[in-house]
């Protein structure tokens, strides 16, 4: 019997084969194969069947995506890049840069005169003291699986989120600063709101913070977190602000594709 060539089947069958293969496999010892599966594998339907094999978009999505590879990629690699963000194994992954008054201490929720939080997943916060309390993670972005042309080319969208709660019986002051830099960490862009107060007497209740980096200048590597605050009462123990769920996660830019127009009858 003869032997048959792979290349010999229907490329409707090869990519088919190509759906299930890893990804950086078929970029690093497919692809450059021959120019048939070079070509196939460039190919936008074998990335959007990827996609849509592993669950990443469904038959009836409606958003338009630029390019499919790269939205693959960026939902494969779709995680928080923040480490232990919900105080699960005490200060573990984070640097202390400031540990004022009583220092920083991990706490359950709801906390003395604290409120649940809204996500009932997350169970604990860490809490600040009567000094300045701060913490930080800086995020090497290509040790995380992110490569300078995704990074440069593509800029995909940088979305931050941290969430803070004053305890109801005293006043708080909180800090957030996120910084994107260069791989010799110059400042590319940066967002550090106002410090936000929360008086003596308030409701306790949890607060989103977030912003979403887009478009920021090409050569980002690496992205700093920090956080924290102190209580406004000057209190021995933990009466600051407290912080947990705080999120950092590359995400692709999507934009809904427009209704279709109906003709006038």
């Amino acid at each position: 019997m003869a032997l048959v060539s792979i290349n010999q089947l229907p490329e409707s069958i090869l990519l088919e084969v190509f759906t299930h293969l890893p990804a950086r496999q078929l970029l690093l010892n497919c692809r450059p194969v021959c120019s048939l599966w070079r070509d196939l594998i460039d190919l936008v339907t074998l990335w959007k069947r990827k996609c849509l094999h592993e669950g990443y978009v469904t038959e009836d999505w409606d958003q338009s995506v630029a390019d499919w590879k790269v939205f693959y990629f960026l939902c494969n690699l779709r995680r928080n890049l923040l480490r232990n963000p919900c105080a699960e194994e005490d200060m573990r992954s984070w640097k202390i840069d400031s540990n004022g008054g009583d220092q920083w201490k991990v706490e359950s929720l709801p906390g003395a005169h604290g409120t649940d939080f809204p996500d009932p997943k997350v169970k604990k916060y860490f809490a600040t003291s009567y000094e300045m309390c701060l913490k930080s993670q800086l995020i090497d972005l290509k040790a995380e699986g992110y490569w300078e042309e995704l990074l440069d080319k593509f800029r995909p969208d940088i979305v931050v989120k941290d969430w803070f709660a004053a305890r109801a019986d005293c006043g708080c002051t909180y800090h957030l600063r996120v910084q994107l830099a260069s791989a010799d960490y110059i400042v590319l862009a940066s967002f550090e709101p106002p410090p936000m107060t929360v008086h003596q007497w308030n409701d306790a209740r949890w607060t989103e913070v977030s912003h979403t980096f887009s478009d920021y200048p090409p050569g980002v590597r690496h992205i700093l977190f920090q956080h924290g605050g102190k209580d406004t009462q000057f209190w021995a123990g933990w009466y600051g602000p407290r912080v947990t769920n705080s999120s950092i996660v590359i995400s692709h830019r999507v934009t809904r594709s427009p209704a279709p127009s109906v003709a006038p009858r």
